[in-house]
């Protein structure tokens, strides 16, 4: 279905622009810019309802009721993250008129580069979303084993479990709304919606498969499939930020005379500009995301076959040696 819309988009583009789409046309990159957010919010949207199908695995049968202050926290996390963006938003627009445009478009530029490098640093990974499943069940665990059925006890239970809830929603929400602050300047709120919208329909409907229809997905295919996505546009988020800070003064851009066969497009589409600056700093992004993964992978994988075959070796060696 992902494939045939996308035939079917670019088919449409084709037919709009009369077989020849003009890349460098003004503002193509708005819908781009609303695709970079919808995958974003996909990734965190997915990621939130494996926190919360983890939380509820366990409960079943006569437990099954539990998940009821579990999804209540939930909602009441989404509720909250909406209110986050409005606080956001009103701080940010403040601040805009004690410091210029530039500068704070290219302060929420790095602050979004930042939470980007955040969802893909698969090294960080290991306590940052992994580490962070295992807390919420425990504390499940634990809220469940010390309860009774009547009194405070109970209260306590409910108010317990609706705070797992309302954690596992908020965390991603506060993430997502720090990240798009810098879209908001750049493309508008109404982009910033479109997009935002889109990055939620798909998450609700892995929801309703998950929650609804009970349905096993392939989560890890999927992460992996976002983290590639994501990957691109961590390319063109730190394209945009080195232009950005190039545009405020903050550093300089010493161009590159190998890369001037670069077209227009390629700046306008995929921040791609012939200056060291830009090309080091998304450099620098992608042999940081792809270095954490291959550190995460070691520690994973080879750093335990290794110690299971030096502890072997010592097992096979003769006493005394």
């Amino acid at each position: 279905m992902g494939a045939l819309l996308v035939a079917a988009l670019l088919a449409w583009q084709g037919v709009t622009a009369a077989g020849d789409p003009n890349p460098t046309a003004p503002h193509t990159d708005v819908w781009m810019g609303a695709l970079d957010i919808a995958i974003l919010v996909f990734r965190e949207g997915l990621e939130c309802v494996l926190v919360l199908s983890a939380i509820t695995a366990g409960l079943m049968g006569a437990a099954q009721s539990y998940r009821r202050p579990i999804a209540a926290g939930s909602g009441v996390g989404f509720v909250a993250a909406l209110i986050t963006w409005f606080i956001a938003v009103g701080i940010v627009d403040d601040l805009t008129h004690n410091v210029s445009a530039l500068a704070i478009q290219a302060w929420t530029g790095l602050l979004a580069i930042v939470v980007l490098l955040v969802v893909m640093n698969w090294f960080f990974h290991k306590v940052y979303w992994t580490g962070w499943i295992s807390f919420q069940n425990r504390r499940k665990r634990a809220l469940l084993h010390g309860a009774d059925t009547t009194g405070s006890s109970r209260a306590r239970l409910l108010l317990g479990l609706g705070l797992l809830g309302f954690a596992s929603v908020y965390r991603e929400g506060f993430e997502v709304v720090l990240f798009l602050q810098s879209y908001r300047l750049q493309l508008g709120s109404r982009i910033v919606l479109y997009g935002a919208l889109l990055g939620l329909l798909l998450p609700g409907i892995v929801a309703a498969l998950t929650f609804l229809a009970h349905h096993r997905l392939p989560y890890k295919r999927m992460l992996i499939l976002t983290g590639v996505l994501l990957a691109m546009v961590l390319v063109v988020m730190v394209g945009e930020e080195t232009q950005e800070m190039q545009q405020a003064g903050w550093i300089g851009a010493t161009s590159i005379p190998w890369l001037g066969w670069l077209p227009a497009w390629a700046g306008t589409w995929l921040s791609l500009f012939p200056n060291w600056q830009t090309v080091g700093a998304q450099t620098a992004g992608v042999i940081l995301v792809v270095g954490s993964y291959l550190v995460a992978r070691y520690q994973a994988v080879l750093l335990p076959l290794r110690r299971g075959k030096q502890s072997f070796q010592l097992r096979q060696a003769p006493p005394g040696t």
